[in-house]
Parts: structure tokens; sequence; C-alpha cells
């Protein structure tokens, strides 16, 4: 969806298809090794880049080992044992999307679905935990089912090229407003008007994540290798130094699965998720990841130019697999539901085009399993900026529209603009299909409108009007 890749990296992005590349000399250097495995050359990149694209990923999502546990927690489950887990399916997931798919997306439990599983199904519901877990299971065998039978392909094959790049604006807009919310430059709006407003500007998380975006513009623009983790790296040794919220708590720890009788490993009652009661969250679960996810794999193959000349994601049937399988061990191990994390982009921005980008994700979340006081040496405001450069890149997605298919293209807008103000990619995506095949039938154009089409506009609408929707 950006071509900014080729920038970073200086190389041409046509040579994208897995399969052949337009350039003759590249072949001599692939002889096997990491190079040959991944296609690092093939694909326009060095084995180093790929090694800080990976880092930046994990820096940019190793939130997510403090947040699922919190989250879930709240729900009566033992944090401890969901550390484990959230590092267990996010290890999982990456590995298989690099070693099989070979693709640079990271995978975790999905933040929206763990929000889901803990304050709907446990505290909402009232669900056991195990039967809980039960339901992710369930979701994540579903999911898989549809994946491998091609419905999410054929969902992905019938995505208007408007909404397609419409998506990635909405999750870029949606990823600035996130990390720009999580430091305080944008807050909740107290009092009538707009719903937010301009933070407290002069708070040190707020002074570094904006010194560190225009940081990142300076040296992207300089083009230094590894610019995006290197202020990482530099804002957190500053948090370590001169904030005292951020605590050097030691290096090494044990993983605690709990005290006895506390592990979430193989505790999920399937059975019980079964229950007539339990069914439609399930589904809903499903409906939710299959377009949430599926967007967001859309985004990040787009941004790092890895869509074949028809406008597919290179190796996208394994990516998809990859991501819903991760559901059916987080079940298992005792986690939220995974997804591709958005937070991918980091590292494709950094110049990750291969699948070694995603398995250097897989290999730090197995050493987050015995480092995890590390996590809490990297502030918000050290990977806030790197998110929000992401998602202005995304940003550029605008230029790709086709505005003389006015249809079409207002759709794609209508998704992307939705998408940050409900704050749900699914929604955007709803209402961004219902107006173009709406504006398709008034506009006298409906033979524009294939069935797929049309098939998935009633299907989200009918989700949303029946009060389905997570």
């Amino acid at each position: 969806m950006s071509d900014h890749s080729a920038i970073h990296t200086g190389q041409s992005t046509k040579d994208t298809d897995l399969n052949k590349t337009e350039n003759p000399e590249a072949k001599p250097e692939i002889k096997g090794g990491l190079d040959g495995y991944f296609y690092i050359t093939e694909r326009g990149s060095t084995v180093k880049t790929e090694m800080v694209a990976g880092l930046t990923t994990f820096l940019a999502m190793v939130y997510s080992v403090i947040v699922v546990p919190s989250m879930l927690g709240a729900a009566g489950f033992n944090q401890g044992a969901v550390f484990i887990a959230t590092c267990l399916v996010a290890a999982f997931g990456s590995l298989l999307m690099g070693l099989w798919a070979k693709l640079p997306m990271a995978i975790g439990c999905a933040i929206s679905l763990t929000a889901f599983t803990a304050f709907s199904l446990v505290l909402g519901q009232g669900i056991s935990i195990p039967v809980a877990l039960g339901a992710v299971f369930l979701m994540g065998v579903v999911f898989t089912a549809i994946t491998v039978t091609g419905v999410r392909q054929w969902i992905l094959t019938n995505l208007p090229h408007g909404i397609a790049h419409g998506t990635g604006i909405g999750i870029g807009l949606f990823l600035l407003l996130i990390a720009a919310n999580g430091v305080g430059l944008v807050v909740k709006n107290p009092y009538e008007g707009l719903p937010v407003m301009l933070g407290e500007f002069t708070s040190l998380p707020v002074l570094m994540s904006v010194f560190g975006l225009a940081a990142i513009f300076g040296l992207e623009k300089r083009r230094v290798p590894g610019g995006i983790l290197l202020v990482i790296v530099a804002i957190s040794v500053f948090g370590i130094i001169f904030d005292p919220n951020v605590v050097y708590q030691g290096l090494f720890a044990m993983p605690s699965f709990g005290a006895e009788g506390e592990s979430l490993l193989g505790t999920m009652d399937i059975m019980g998720a079964l229950n007539p009661i339990v069914i439609p969250s399930v589904l809903a679960l499903v409906m939710t990841a299959i377009f949430d996810a599926t967007g967001t794999i859309r985004a990040v193959a787009g941004q790092a130019n890895l869509l074949d000349k028809d406008g597919q994601i290179i190796n996208g049937g394994k990516a998809l697999t990859a991501d819903s399988v991760s559901s059916i061990v987080a079940g298992c191990v005792g986690g939220a539901p995974a997804a591709v994390y958005i937070e991918s982009a980091a590292g494709t921005a950094a110049g990750g085009k291969t699948g070694l980008t995603a398995t250097v994700v897989g290999l730090l979340f197995v050493l987050m399993l015995f480092l995890s006081p590390v996590s809490y040496l990297v502030p918000a405001y050290a990977t806030a900026p790197a998110l929000m450069y992401v998602g202005l890149l995304m940003l550029s997605n605008v230029s790709k529209l086709d505005m003389s298919d006015s249809v079409d293209a207002l759709s794609g807008l209508m998704c992307a603009v939705f998408i940050v103000l409900t704050g749900n990619i699914v929604t955007g995506i709803m209402l961004g299909f219902s107006s173009l095949v709406i504006g398709r039938v008034v506009s006298g154009e409906w033979k524009k409108l294939n069935v797929g089409t049309v098939l998935i506009a009633i299907v989200l609408v009918v989700f949303y009007a029946g009060g389905w929707a997570i």
C-alpha cells in the first residue's frame, strides 16, 4: 500500500513475485542458507536489515506481554500463566509466519479480541475461564476451517480496490490515534464538543514522543540504517536515566506458570464452549477476526510491497492460515485469540521484507519467557514515535485511490474514516462495503458489482444489525 519500503532499501520493488525475479544478477547470490530460504536477496533486502526489522517489530509489540495479562487478569485469569501464554502464542505464531509463510508479519494475542474475551465473555456473560478458553479454541478451529477452505482468500479477492486501500488508510489513522493516546498526546475531551483534545503537551511522554517522531523523520530522510530502532533504544535509555517511572527490575526471571493448580495449559473446556449460549460469542470472535485480521494482513503486505502483479498477497494463503492456527494454540496454552499485529508495519517500515523478520520476532518472544523484566524498560513513549510514523506512512495510500471512480474511492475513504472514528476496523469495512453497493446501484453502475462484493456487504450488515458485532 505504500512504496516507501523501496526508499528505505534503495532497491526496486518490482521483484516481489516469489517464483521469479527480473534481475538476473540476483540469482547467483542466492546460495542457500538464510538468503536462499527466505528469498532475502530476491526481495531486495539483507540479513542485517531483516534482523533490525525483526527487533523493531518486537519492541513495538512487546507491550502485549503486559497489556494482555493485565486485561485477562481483571477477569480472574492468573496473570503469571497468561504472561507465559502470551509469549508462547507470539513465539509460535511469528515463527510459523516466518518459517512457513516467509512473510515479515508478527503474530500475537489480539488486544481487541483479548478485551472481548475478558470483559464480554468472562465478566459480562459470567462464562468460566475454562469455557472461555474453549471458546477461543473453537474460534481458532472455525477460523482455520474458513481459511483452509479458501473463504478468507475469497474475501480478499473480492475486496474492492477502494476499500482495500481505504483499510490501509484507516488502520494508519487508527494506529496513529492509539499511539498518540497511549502517551497522552491526544486524550478524551471531558467537555462538550469533539470527543478528543490535546493532552498535556509539556509532559515527558508527550515531549519525548513528538521529539522521537521528528527524529525518525530526519533519520529516515538521511536513510540511516535502523533509524526507527535507534530512536526506540535512545528514548528507552533516556527513560531509564531520567524517568523515575522506568525502574530497572533486573534482566532474568524464570517463567512462572502460576502456583500449583493455577496453570492454564490444557485447561480449556471445549464441550462447555459448545453450549448454545456460548456459540454466538464464538461466531462473533470468528467474524471479527476474519475482517480485522485479514484487513491487517493486506495492509502490512501492501506496505511492504509484497503483492503480486494481480494485487494479491505473496504466500497469502499461508499467511492467513498461520494466524488462524495460532488462535487454536492460544486456546490450548491459555491465551487470547491471536492475529497479525499491525505493529508489524514498524518492521516493514524499517526495511523488513521476508520471513526472517517474523522469525526474529518469534525467537525474541521465546527469550522473553526468561527476560520478562526487560519489558518494563521500554516505556510507551519509546515505541509511540515508531507507531505514529508507520501510521503517517500508511496515509500515503490516499494517492492510490482512483478518484475517477468516485463511488469506489469515496467508499474507501468512508471505510478509512470510520475505522478511526469508531475505533473498529470491521465497522469501517462494513460501512465501506455498504456504501459501495448502495452507491453503485444508485449511480446506475450496478454492473460493476460482483456477487462476492454484494454477499460480503449483506453478511456484514446482518452481522451488525443482529447485534453480534464486537
